[in-house]
């Protein structure tokens, strides 16, 4: 089941990695153009809570749920990874027919559109029906295996993506995307096989149960409990570990003089953080911690994380730039899956597909929002500080870098104190609002 984690963490490496680099070096795409493609994906993010909703409620003629919205995302998934190389070649002028600028910016626009719209619908769905699977004894397990793999994609795509394409070619570029649709459609096909035995008799029920409008059931969902204060927290929280994705690579080589190699290593460094706080949390979770605890705990070790990265520039300490980096990875791993296994709790009432993809779309649009602002914001100081705004002490380059880290800090405290309560009360279900009964 966790394979569909794979395939997502296969896509977003494909995306975000190894497409960002070859548009801009290879193909010669402007960087804004760039960063605007890779952007386009998140204006889906917004809709999983109506995905989700849509899962938990759907009337199959086989009784199914989750199924046809796991399939029919990966489909368009595939179709848009299947001319997205053709869309960047006609984008670039390399195409066998120029197109008008226009429309060639239009078709690459709709390639990444479609890979954004089918991985959140496939990653929705998916998270509901591995919940729906999941006992409350294995959940935690579930959630951490599935962590695991979603790094296992990205780490083995990216290093695969950087043998294939050694040799750069058009012919090679189509090659690889055109594969990496076929891996998608393949694992997740696999993924899918038998997890969802059909149930005639449901889908019979279910016809005769009305469906209630999204309306409703939203507004009976959001009106749980501290529904609100948690969303808010994830939404910080996911922000204040992301924003450093955009500067910290540069930081090391720019201010640390660290080689391409040694920053390149810095992903590993967050990757096995990452993997170090999805083992660690599935193990505590298992005994019984509360996730909303844990989830704050990894925020509690971001702080101390991100102030190493800081002083490793004074210091000029390239060890403990990696500790840093290595903390990071660790808190962030802590705080996503706390956040996720109380979502996959929060189900108000049998919407748990409503409730996973409320909690992936806050999550996914923070993450996108903070990767900008991230950037942005360090530009910006950067540019200031060269201009003498701030005097001579800060006109140096680790200035600009050390504001996007001291703000992330600043976060960090700020979802301590929204966590705070829901550890004290935690979020429960609510009977003030009355809603039809899925059938499950």
């Amino acid at each position: 089941m966790s394979l569909f984690k794979v395939t997502m963490g296969i896509t977003t490496a494909l995306l975000i990695g190894t497409l960002n680099r070859v548009m801009i070096v290879e193909l010669g795409v402007a960087a804004s153009l760039v960063s605007l493609m890779l952007a386009l994906p998140l204006l889906v993010a917004p809709f999983r809570a109506v995905t989700g909703y849509q899962s938990d409620t759907h009337q199959s003629a086989f009784g199914w749920k989750r199924v046809p919205f796991m399939w029919g995302g990966t489909l368009v998934q595939f179709l848009g990874l299947a001319f997205m190389p053709f869309a960047l070649l006609a984008l670039t002028g390399q195409g066998e027919r120029p197109l008008p600028p226009w429309l060639a910016q239009g078709v690459a626009a709709m390639a990444f559109l479609m890979v954004g719209a089918g991985l959140q619908t496939s990653q929705t769905a998916g998270l509901a029906l591995a919940t729906d699977q999941a006992s409350e004894e294995t959940r935690p397990r579930v959630v951490a295996l599935m962590y695991i793999m979603l790094l296992v994609g990205a780490v083995g795509g990216s290093l695969v993506f950087s043998v294939l394409l050694t040799d750069f070619s058009a012919q090679r570029l189509v090659q690889v995307v055109q594969g990496t649709a076929m891996v998608v459609l393949i694992l997740n096909a696999f993924a899918l096989w038998k997890q969802e035995a059909r149930n005639p008799q449901r889908a019979a029920a279910r016809k005769q149960t009305p469906k209630p409008p999204f309306k409703e059931v939203w507004t009976h969902f959001i009106n749980l409990p501290n529904a609100r204060r948690f969303l808010w927290t994830t939404g910080l929280g996911t922000m204040a570990f992301n924003m450093q994705d955009i500067v910290l690579e540069p930081y090391g080589g720019e201010i640390l003089h660290l080689s391409v190699g040694a920053t390149s290593a810095l992903t590993a460094m967050l990757a096995g953080g990452g993997l170090m706080g999805f083992l660690l949390a599935g193990r505590q979770l298992a005994r019984g911690m509360d996730p909303l605890l844990l989830a704050a705990g990894g925020a509690m070790i971001g702080i101390p994380a991100f102030s190493a990265v800081i002083f490793s520039a004074p210091l000029e300490a390239g060890w403990l730039f990696r500790l840093g980096a290595l903390g990071i990875g660790l808190g962030g791993g802590l705080f996503a899956v706390g956040t996720l296994f109380t979502a996959m709790r929060l189900d108000g009432g049998g919407y748990v597909g409503l409730a996973l993809g409320a909690w992936g779309a806050v999550q996914s649009t923070a993450a996108g929002l903070a990767m900008f602002f991230g950037g942005a914001l360090r530009d910006l100081v950067t540019q200031l500080t060269a201009g003498g705004a701030f005097g001579a002490a800060f006109a140096v380059p680790s200035v600009g870098y050390s504001v996007v880290y001291h703000v992330e800090m600043l976060l960090l405290f700020v979802t301590l104190i929204a966590v705070g309560p829901l550890v004290r009360h935690g979020i429960r279900a609510t009977n003030n609002v009355r809603i039809a009964p899925v059938i499950q």
